[in-house]
């Protein structure tokens, strides 16, 4: 039997974040998560799609004749023909990034793959979930992103890139909660701290307002 996959969607947008913010992409959107953080705004991807055949899925992807990839979810990795898909998609000359969690091991993703990290900060809920092992399994071409609701989600996270030295790492990417973290207050922050971190907005939400499937 060929390997499948639960799909929600698959389209060609504007990669809205990480330090491919601004490139044409196509999104591929594995359906189901074991999180629930509070603030999540793909929960339409927890359940329902469709199930696909790797091959058809390249299929879908090849239409948009589009040289980036990014495989996301939901948590793609909660899926066991995800680590499958991202080396088809590489093999086929894409260059590919993961959205995940960090709740699931992500020590067998193709290296090829630039791993974005979503650490879980407290205000998220599911603080609990992350696994901190994956963070030893970082390179300079993955990168580490904290979305903060609160001034303590800020002081949570300065705390674990330091103590972890996170920094010297990889990329660290810090965005605000839309409607509960004030953006230009989380920029004061950074600057008043001289962190060396990249501040970022979701640009997909900025350009327009129902981001789904764009």
């Amino acid at each position: 039997m060929p390997a499948t996959l639960r799909i929600t969607e698959i389209f060609h947008s504007i990669q809205g974040e990480s330090s491919r913010v601004g490139l044409p992409t196509v999104f591929v959107r594995l359906t189901g998560c074991p999180l629930r953080c509070v603030w999540c705004d793909t929960e339409y991807a927890f359940s329902g799609g469709e199930t696909l055949a790797i091959k058809d899925i390249l299929q879908r992807v090849a239409r948009f004749d589009c040289a980036t990839v990014c495989v996301t979810g939901g948590e793609p990795l909660a899926q066991k023909h995800c680590l499958t898909l991202l080396a088809a998609l590489c093999d086929a000359g894409h260059s590919v990034s993961i959205e995940t969690s960090g709740a699931l091991d992500i020590g067998g993703v193709d290296p090829r793959v630039a791993r974005i990290i979503d650490l879980k900060a407290p205000g998220s809920g599911e603080q609990a979930k992350n696994r901190w092992e994956n963070l030893d399994l970082l390179t300079a071409g993955d990168e580490l992103k904290f979305v903060l609701a609160s001034r303590g989600d800020y002081d949570w996270a300065v705390s674990a890139c330091r103590q972890r030295r996170l920094f010297e790492r990889c990329p660290v990417l810090f965005s605000p909660v839309q409607g509960q973290l004030d953006p230009a207050q989380l920029a004061q922050w950074i600057m008043d701290d001289r962190l060396p971190v990249r501040f970022q907005l979701q640009l997909h939400k900025v350009l327009w307002s129902d981001a789904r499937g764009r």
